[in-house]
């Protein structure tokens, strides 16, 4: 827990100087607050004292009253200034903290974002992120404030009264053994709520991201049902938690309440007959009040480190889990001095082996040896869970080769830079994703600063500004938050425009056609030829038509390359190219026979519409 700490402290940075600030106000309203009951029992005295003069007592009165309004304003204004200053420090450092979070999952890996569920993440950058905030504020004041306070209160109350003072001492570690009991018994509780919490979000995500999967297959109901029980195990962890926290205010009041009303009858004795008690000689009024004062002070702490308990309790789990994130070490990085600059579009797989994690039994991929000329075109067929994908991430290092090396531009990409070898190696992923704004805004993560004709330019390579046109906004329709408003061939056009606009010296389709029709797909492939020819092109495709031209074709099965030529030699060398062939080319057969009104599902009799 103690790195923990440490490691999250390091988010406070420009805030330190109102989180320094803020313990010295504490402590100033604690000391005057102290001096209250002191001076309060000194003007009971002088207005008790009987045979004094009027005037004198008056000016003692005036004297002690003065003292006590000018401890209040004191106090009030220490209190309003320690509150804006722990204000301003908590709220500081949960922006500060969230920013660190952010900025260390956007630095990960994929390996590393593997790790930790994106639920998990959200929660944490969100309901954990606040917890600790509200902890870190009430440390500020409650925590600086409530051992000086204590302390205050205990040198004064012996002051006054020795003997009763221990009263009040006695109780202490009672109520501290109670206190670290409810503490090892509430933690577990906190430990599987904030798993739960990571569960409740998955299932909103999943929910709210498939809603039209959800509503297609009129799924509401299981859907509600399946939330319903995460919000369950959520509310019954809570609240057997709470039932368990709830025990703190019963047992503060009544210690309390049994110390101050023990207190209250021997002093209330001693008044009466205190010439039998030697202990309380000149005990009066003043002092029963001001004792008690302090006493209510001492228990009064003690109440607030309960709820400063109840409150760490919960943000203790919390730091963990964004110390967690925070430690966690991207295990790729660009290595000191890396190349700046790759050279050609080159690629070579050397004796590549790997898997995705060090305990899996199984290589996702093996024996990879592979060479790519600068400029080729190269197509990757296989079936599903056939490693094509993670043979591609290996190129640009979302994952790095468990054994063997890959080489860019002739450099191994362990040696380059890695935002370098990204820009140079723009990759279209399977899954299309666009962001919230204008179609320039998405299209310019490709290059911030590219002029509109070179949008124009990527999107008629990509086949997509024929569509943009036809919107009535053009470059400057909005796209909706994951793309929703626009089909699922227009969303993988505006990818590949997206990754155009790179210039990169290797462009990765990873099935990135799929949802476009064969003819814009031809279309597509034609541009490619034509209008980027240095560029290496690797495809990954379903379809055989998508890289039946390529200059080069690979067939993966279990993580392995089974078949490898253009496609005259695989039809003549891999029985399995051939039959993926023959299987496609036929279907098309069979589709083209079947009249145009039948295969649309409008038959009508005769063929005449």
């Amino acid at each position: 827990m103690k790195t923990t700490i440490k490691t999250l402290l390091k988010s406070v940075r420009q805030y330190k100087k109102p989180s320094m600030i803020t313990p010295i106000f504490m402590a100033l309203e604690a000391f005057c607050e102290c001096l209250i009951p002191f001076f309060m029992a000194k003007l009971i005295k002088a207005i008790d004292v009987e045979g004094i003069e009027a005037t004198v007592a008056m000016q003692q009165i005036l004297k002690y009253g003065g003292v006590l309004l000018g401890l209040a304003i004191v106090s009030m204004m220490s209190g309003a200034l320690a509150g804006k200053f722990a204000a301003t420090a908590s709220c500081g450092f949960a922006k500060n903290l969230r920013h660190d979070l952010f900025y260390r999952v956007q630095k990960f890996s994929f390996a590393n974002v593997d790790k930790f569920s994106t639920s998990s993440l959200v929660t944490r950058l969100t309901t954990d992120v606040t917890n600790v905030q509200q902890s870190y504020q009430m440390c500020l004041r409650i925590v600086i404030r409530v051992p000086l306070q204590f302390l205050f209160a205990i040198i004064m109350s012996f002051t006054i009264n020795p003997k009763l003072a221990w009263i009040f001492l006695s109780i202490v570690p009672v109520l501290a053994i109670i206190l670290f009991s409810i503490m090892r018994f509430v933690m577990p509780f906190f430990r599987r709520i904030f798993k739960k919490y990571d569960a409740l979000n998955n299932s909103v995500q999943e929910n709210v991201g498939g809603i039209r999967v959800v509503k297609s297959f009129v799924r509401e109901d299981y859907e509600t049902e399946k939330f319903k029980k995460a919000a369950g195990e959520v509310r019954d962890d809570f609240t057997k938690a709470e039932k368990i926290l709830a025990l703190n205010n019963p047992i503060m009041t009544f210690f309390m309440n049994f110390a101050a009303t023990l207190i209250a009858a021997l002093s209330a004795y001693a008044i009466v007959d205190g010439g039998h008690w030697a202990a309380f000689a000149g005990f009066g009024k003043g002092e029963l009040s001001a004792l008690i004062s302090y006493g209510i002070q001492m228990l009064s702490c003690l109440m607030m480190f309960s709820m400063i308990f109840v409150m760490l309790s919960m943000s203790l789990e919390s730091a963990r889990r964004i110390g967690e994130v925070l430690r966690e070490e991207s295990d790729i990085v660009s290595p000191e001095n890396g190349l700046k600059e790759v050279k050609d579009g080159s690629i070579r797989f050397k004796n590549v082996n790997f898997k995705y994690s060090a305990k899996a039994n199984k290589y996702a991929l093996s024996d990879i040896d592979l060479e790519i000329a600068s400029g080729e075109t190269v197509g990757i067929l296989g079936g599903t869970g056939s490693s094509k994908t993670t043979l591609i991430q290996l190129i640009p290092r979302l994952y790095d080769a468990t054994e063997g090396e890959v080489y860019v531009g002739g450099e191994n990409v362990k040696a380059y830079d890695l935002d370098v070898l990204r820009k140079e190696v723009s990759v279209v992923l399977q899954k299309n994703v666009l962001f919230s704004g204008t179609i320039k805004e998405n299209l310019r993560w490709g290059n911030p600063q590219a002029s509109d004709e070179e949008l124009v330019r990527v999107c008629k390579l990509a086949q997509a500004d024929e569509f943009i046109q036809s919107f009535p906004d053009g470059y400057d329709t909005y796209i909706e938050q994951g793309g929703t408003n626009v089909s699922g061939g227009q969303k993988q056009r505006l990818c590949i425009a997206r990754a155009l606009l790179r210039k990169p010296k290797v462009l990765i389709l990873d099935d990135s056609t799929s949802a476009v029709d064969t003819k814009t797909d031809a279309l597509i492939r034609h541009a490619f030829a034509q209008e980027i020819p240095d560029t290496t092109k690797i495809i990954i495709a379903q379809r055989v038509a998508s890289v039946e031209h390529a200059d080069k074709i690979l067939v993966l099965d279990g993580g392995k390359i089974i078949a490898c030529g253009n496609h005259n030699t695989l039809m003549q060398t891999s029985d399995i190219y051939r039959e993926i062939y023959e299987a496609q080319t036929r279907g098309k057969n069979m589709n083209s026979e079947i009249p145009m009104s039948e295969a649309n599902g409008d038959f009508v009799e005769g063929g005449d519409a």
